[in-house]
């Protein structure tokens, strides 16, 4: 699709066509390769015929089954099975994409039910919880990141995703 026009020194000027539908995520992506020493521009260079579909993502989506609130000890009891959005505490409802799967398919987890308690103690079964800290996306990024499944809800406070019933 492109080829190298300039060198100077250690720079480099490539030019690209792509479609615009392509740069979605594009500049994100671009400077985590380069650490953020790339600059990238961009311009409309006139309408062309459909290209063909473009990549998508590899895994699967982590879909909440209950509407309530997450409770730190499902979401840390269930961090095996990808990487998750939301906090503990925060408010979730059915349908809800909470994470990316660790696998290809889509997944339904609860992370309302919360801990089973007993009137029985137990010596030594409470471990401490070790919750690896929610991915925040941007508007881009999740633009980027949604399946023809899927459907973004942005609100002034939050970004969502949802699944298409």
């Amino acid at each position: 699709f492109g080829a190298i026009s300039a060198s100077i020194v250690d720079y480099k000027h490539l030019e690209f066509r792509i479609p615009s539908r392509g740069l979605i995520g594009l500049r994100n992506q671009v400077l985590t390769a380069t650490a953020g020493e790339a600059v990238m521009t961009h311009r409309f260079d006139g309408y062309e015929p459909h290209a063909g579909d473009l990549a998508t993502r590899q895994l699967g989506s982590l879909v909440c089954m209950e509407a309530g609130q997450a409770r730190a000890y499902e979401i840390d009891r269930l961090q095996d099975r990808g990487t998750f959005f939301i906090d503990p505490g925060q408010d979730i409802y059915v349908g809800q994409v909470i994470g990316e799967c660790a696998r290809e398919n889509d997944m339904e987890l609860n992370l309302v039910r919360g801990k089973k308690l007993t009137n029985m103690r137990a010596s030594g079964a409470d471990k401490g919880m070790r919750i690896a800290p929610a991915r925040k996306l941007s508007l881009e990024e999740y633009m980027e990141w949604i399946a023809d499944d899927e459907y973004l809800e942005v609100t002034p406070k939050a970004l969502r995703v949802r699944k298409v019933k």
